[in-house]
């Protein structure tokens, strides 16, 4: 995010939305499509707010951590697709970090296997213990597909993807976000039809295949439908206060201090020319160039008023000049006799008075 013009606070001013949202959002799905545990025959409403009991979708997740994002972005003055692309290479690394938790728990895993790295699964209890006999627990018989480690691989990789194909392509308008969208929701498509574990079913297949391949199609649209250059943003400061007046009293001009502290009061979000150009001579783009304006504090300004209705032409220059000309020769003209008039009779009751001339 630095890399691109954002404060160093940013993340962390973004997060503060982003992250109660992903968890609210992650709990919210993980209900909505597990209601019998919770609204069923011997289910327990107030179960779902126990959040520490374990139930969270992550498909919940990015879509409450998108909505806290955005609210985060705004009340930032910053559009949310420079945030999105900025983020993209680290939510699927922090996604395969994640599914460590799986192996932890003794959860998420898949059907019997054969192969080498097949996973030992112990039998849990209804309380997710495991099942303990003489003191040791039980495994359950034979190898199992370890899904959550395949899915922890996917997200390796596809991390790195993302992260290749945005330095050499400099994706922007949310590109790289949709990129990391789809190679996710691929991975997860075929990982999700090798588990084993309890989920809603629709017409006999899970329903996290369906939700990984309509977000899939929806994210290569998107891909495909938005064009853009890698965007970056430019600081609006405040005015900069007026210069202290010189006195008897000696004062310390801390004017450039202000300046260098002061909270922008807005971002222009501008191109990568347009931004080498900022950082090499400190000027904030035109307005009038290809940058956005996004100041939630700019005042609305009228558009100034046509050309046509302020140019005049020299022929109606000449005419009022003449114009001028001439009615001061009329006023020189009315004047001469009333310096050769004979001073007026003060007693003269026709005098008009001081008063009401």
């Amino acid at each position: 995010m630095r890399a691109r013009g954002a404060p160093p606070s940013l993340v962390l001013d973004i997060a503060v939305w982003a992250v109660p949202a992903g968890i609210i959002g992650a709990r919210i799905y993980h209900v909505i499509t597990s209601p019998a545990d919770y609204f069923g025959a011997n289910g327990d409403p107030l179960e779902a707010l126990q959040i520490w009991k374990g139930g969270l979708g992550v498909w919940g997740a990015v879509a409450g951590g998108a909505v806290g994002a955005w609210l985060g972005a705004r009340q930032l003055g910053i559009p949310l697709t420079v945030a999105a692309d900025a983020l993209a290479p680290g939510l699927p690394l922090a996604q395969a970090i994640g599914r460590l938790g799986n192996w932890f728990n003794n959860e998420l895993y898949g059907g019997p296997t054969t192969l080498p790295w097949g996973l030992e699964v112990y039998r849990m209890d209804a309380a997710g213990q495991p099942t303990l006999v003489d003191g040791q627990p039980v495994l359950l018989p034979g190898l199992y597909q370890p899904t959550f480690l395949y899915e922890l691989l996917w997200n390796l990789g596809v991390a790195l993807m993302v992260y290749l194909a945005d330095r050499r392509w400099k994706f922007g308008k949310g590109r790289a976000f949709a990129l990391y969208v789809m190679g996710y929701t691929a991975g997860r498509f075929w990982i999700e039809m090798l588990r084993t574990d309890e989920a809603t079913l629709i017409a006999g297949i899970r329903l996290n295949v369906f939700t990984s391949a309509i977000v899939f199609l929806g994210a290569l649209i998107y891909f495909l439908r938005v064009h853009g250059s890698r965007q970056y943003l430019v600081p609006i400061l405040p005015a900069a206060p007026p210069s202290t007046p010189a006195g008897d009293i000696s004062r310390v001009d801390v004017s450039s201090r202000t300046a260098a502290s002061a909270v922008p009061t807005g971002y222009r979000v501008v191109n990568e020319e347009q931004y080498e150009a900022y950082r090499q001579t400190g000027a904030i783009p035109d307005e009038d160039g290809p940058g956005e304006l996004l100041d939630d504090f700019a005042d609305d300004e009228p558009d100034d008023e046509p050309d046509g209705d302020t140019d005049r032409d020299a022929g109606d220059d000449e005419r009022d000049r003449a114009d001028r000309d001439g009615d001061a020769a009329d006023d020189d003209a009315g004047d001469a006799p009333a310096r050769d008039a004979p001073a007026r009779d003060d007693n003269d009751a026709s005098a008009t008075p001081a008063k009401d001339r």
